[in-house]
Formats: structure tokens, sequence, C-alpha cells
């Protein structure tokens, strides 16, 4: 497995530099005349990566070349503030001239079991295949404090291994239903990121990164890219732990 960890100062600077990587790599996609398929994530930090790209990146990047996915969703509207299309589409798409056919959101005002599998089936038709799993370019993962990640939380590491593209879950702390990438999907792209800030994640960045025995059976732990790059971007807070910094 090749595994990157980059650590900034702030993250502030971990989302400018995150940008830049996408951006990148977003260009090297259009060049070869190639989609470019990213699952993105909600969160804190992505908020602002991307309020970053809405406001400095929107005629620096050829967004008709991205496909746009989501690794997972609460079963909420898209108006709702805990919906993660709608912190993407407030902080990011509004900017954007994206194609709407791009833009491939979870649908979370749906029965979440009808609409995990109307979402497989869409993920599928618009993405090349390889071990009959869709392939990611990118799929963007945040770190729960418990170690969860998605929405595969430590009470169902079963969906590590499903044989599904999606499933719906419930969040073990507030029985909230939820839509997820599973597992294998996310370990089959092509590069998988962990975007991670804070003191309150530095003891499980620690634990993760430095494959400590106790955490072998949280989510994130076991993360693994089977073909692809496994890069951590965290900030110096969430990095203090490690024994590299």
């Amino acid at each position: 497995m090749d595994k990157q960890v980059k650590i900034f100062k702030t993250p502030a600077e971990l989302a400018r530099n995150f940008a830049a990587y996408l951006a990148d790599s977003i260009v090297s996609s259009s060049k070869k005349k190639k989609p470019f398929i990213i699952a993105v994530s909600g969160g804190s930090t992505p908020e602002l990566l991307f309020s970053l790209l809405g406001d400095q990146y929107a005629d620096k990047i050829p967004w008709d070349y991205v496909q746009l996915f989501w690794g997972d969703e609460r079963c909420v509207p898209p108006e709702d503030s805990e919906s993660n299309y709608g912190m993407v589409r407030r902080k990011l798409l509004d900017s954007l001239r994206i194609p709407y056919a791009n833009v491939h959101r979870i649908k979370g005002e749906n029965d979440p079991e009808k609409e995990a599998d109307r979402y497989a089936d869409e993920i599928l038709s618009n993405t090349v295949h390889r071990d009959k799993l869709p392939v990611f370019d990118i799929v963007m993962l945040g770190v729960g404090d418990d170690g969860h990640t998605a929405s595969i939380f430590p009470d169902n590491l079963d969906l590590l291994y499903s044989g599904r593209i999606c499933e719906a879950v419930s969040n073990p702390s507030t029985g909230q239903k939820r839509i997820t990438l599973t597992g294998r999907v996310i370990n089959n792209a092509e590069n998988i990121v962990f975007i991670v800030t804070g003191l309150k994640k530095a003891e499980i960045t620690r634990k993760i990164l430095e494959r400590d025995p106790s955490a072998i059976n949280l989510p994130a732990y076991n993360i693994v890219p089977v073909y692809g790059t496994l890069k951590w971007f965290v900030d110096k807070d969430a990095g203090s732990l490690l024994h590299t910094t």
C-alpha cells in the first residue's frame, strides 16, 4: 500500500493544499479526455475546502469533466442543514458552471433501502469497473472520534466487506438513517484521502496511522486501498501525537 501523510499548520492551509491537489488531478484527467470521478464527504474542514474551491477555482477547473458523487449522506431532504449535498451545493455548486447531469446526489428524502439500491445503480452507470466494483479517482473521507468513516460505524463492520455498492445504515448514537458507500467500494478507489483536523482527532489519528493493534476493529483502520494510494491530509493539531511530527 502506498501511504502518504501530509501535515499542515492550520485547517486553512490544509484546504488550500487539498484544493491545489484536486485541481491538478482534474486538469490532468481532462487533458486525457477522461471523466474525473470523485466521492466527497461532509464535515467542517470539507466545508472550508468547498468554499475555497467555489471562491478561487470556479474558472480554473474544467468542471464539465467532473462526475460528483457523495460517500455518504444523512436521510434528510436536500434543504436540511444536516444534508451533505446541501452543504456542498451552498458552498461550491452554486458558484460553478457544472452540468446538472454531472452531480449525482444521494436522495436523502427517499426510502433509505430503495435509495441505496438506486444510488448504486447510478454509480455503476457512470463509472468504470474493476473487480466488478466501481472505480473512483478520489474518495474523500473523514474520521470520527469513534473511528467511523463515511457512515461505516464500529457496530457495523460488516459494511467493510459487503457485496453491495451502497447500504442503508443507522447512526448508533442518534438512530438517524444514513446511506453510505461500502468498504470494498472505497478500497477500490485510485486515491483515498482522509481529511482530519483538530486536537479531538489526535488520538484516533495516531492509532490508525501508527497501526495500533487496539484500533484494528475501527472502520477507518480498515480502509486500505487494494490498488490505489492512501493519503492523509491532517492539520498540526490532529497530527500532534504522531511520532513523525
